[in-house]
C-alpha cells in the first residue's frame, strides 16, 4: 500500500484510505474520544491483520494520558492466501477495527506494570491470548458492533481458501458467532 495520506484529527491519526471505516468504528466508542490513537500501516504483523498496543513512551503515564497504536498489516498472508485492506469488505474491516478498539478499552483499565505483565502473558500463554481476544470481542459487541464482529467472523470462517488450521485458531481464541449472537440478544 503506497498511500501515505493521513487524516489528523484532534488526537487521532488515520490513513485516508480507511478513514470512513475507522470513523464508523470509533463512533461506537465514545469513551475513546479523548484518547490519542494512531492507526498505522505496517509491512507485516505476524499471525494477525491488526494489532493494538500502547505507545511505549506513554506506558507509565496516568491511564487517561496514554496513547495507542493500531497497526494494520499492509498485506495479510495466511498460508497461500494474501489480502490487502482494499480486498476486505467494508463491514469486515469495521469489525476488525472495532475488535482492536476493544483491546484499547481493556488496556485503559490497566496500570503500566500490569500492561507489561499482560504483554508477557500474551506472548507466552495461549490461554491468556484466548482471554484477551474474547475480551476484545466482548467490548466490541457491548459497544453495538455485533453485526460487524459477526461479519468479520463470517469472512474468516467461511472463506474457502483459508486453511482449517487458521480457522481452527480463530475458533479456539475468539468468540464464536453463536456466542456473539447470544451477547447481542442479551443487550436487546
Amino acid at each position: 500500500m503506497k498511500n501515505n495520506d493521513r487524516i489528523v484529527l484532534t488526537n487521532k491519526i488515520i490513513p485516508s484510505s480507511i478513514e470512513d471505516e475507522v470513523r464508523i468504528a470509533l463512533s461506537h466508542y465514545p469513551e475513546l474520544i479523548d484518547t490519542p490513537i494512531e492507526f498505522k500501516f505496517k509491512k507485516n504483523i505476524k499471525k494477525s491483520f491488526m494489532q493494538a498496543q500502547p505507545k511505549f513512551s506513554s506506558l507509565f503515564r496516568k491511564r487517561k494520558n496514554r496513547s495507542y497504536f493500531v497497526y494494520i498489516s499492509e498485506r495479510l498472508h495466511i498460508e497461500h492466501e494474501e489480502f490487502g485492506v482494499e480486498d476486505i469488505p467494508k463491514d469486515v474491516l469495521i469489525g476488525w477495527i472495532g475488535h482492536e478498539l476493544g483491546h484499547i478499552m481493556d488496556y485503559r483499565d490497566r496500570k503500566g506494570f500490569n500492561m507489561l505483565v499482560f504483554g508477557v502473558k500474551y506472548i507466552f500463554s495461549k490461554r491468556y491470548i484466548r482471554e484477551a481476544e474474547r475480551a476484545a470481542d466482548t467490548y466490541a459487541v457491548n459497544h453495538g458492533m455485533g453485526e460487524y464482529i459477526l461479519a468479520t467472523k463470517d469472512f474468516i470462517l467461511n472463506h474457502a481458501h483459508l486453511s482449517e488450521v487458521y480457522k481452527g485458531r480463530i475458533k479456539r481464541l475468539y468468540l464464536s458467532p453463536e456466542e456473539i449472537v447470544e451477547l447481542v440478544e442479551e443487550l436487546e
